[in-house]
């Protein structure tokens, strides 16, 4: 708690929804409320542009992927990682630089001669590029189990496909007894 907070005088950033050990996994439900909590503290910080649209950005993959969560499992590493972008890395990513002052952090040099805004930049963009893998793995994983399950079909029935019923076959067309 710093100073102002203890005063009164600044409230306390909203403190992401985590899960400790022994405790049960966020809700879809709990983790579409944690992003829906980070982008209206977003839009309402008078954010650069390119900021606001990189945050809508892990957002949006996020939601794309939540419904494949399961597939994921969130007991794996990208299940993991997803919930706690949404739940935690991003919101105090965007936490973090929203405590500084503006023009400061904007201007003066922190670490590898970046300023803050250029480290929540970074941070933003590895966020992105980390949320697309993930997502794209789980498609793949999709795209695979049907790959998979049309060679099961081939050797299930592909030996035994009627005269005429083959893949150049009309499909309009019924060879009834």
């Amino acid at each position: 708690m710093g100073i102002l907070q203890w005063l009164g005088l600044r409230k306390p950033p909203p403190h992401p929804a985590t899960t400790t050990p022994g405790s049960t996994a966020p809700t879809e439900a709990e983790i579409r409320a944690a992003l829906d909590d980070t982008l209206t503290l977003a839009g309402q910080s008078n954010l650069p542009a390119f900021v606001l649209s990189r945050v809508r950005r892990i957002a949006a993959i996020i939601e794309k992927t939540l419904p494949r969560l399961a597939n994921l499992g969130l007991g794996s590493y990208d299940g993991y990682s997803v919930v706690a972008t949404a739940t935690d890395y991003l919101p105090e990513a965007l936490n973090g630089y929203l405590r500084l002052p503006r023009e400061w952090a904007d201007s003066r040099p922190l670490s590898g001669g970046k300023t803050a805004l250029l480290l929540l930049i970074d941070q933003l963009d590895l966020l992105v590029a980390t949320m697309d893998n993930i997502f794209d793995a789980v498609i793949r994983a999709d795209a695979q189990a049907l790959v998979t399950h049309g060679q099961f079909l081939r050797q299930k029935f592909g030996h035994s496909v009627p005269q005429g019923r083959g893949p150049d076959a009309d499909p309009l067309s019924l060879d009834l007894p």
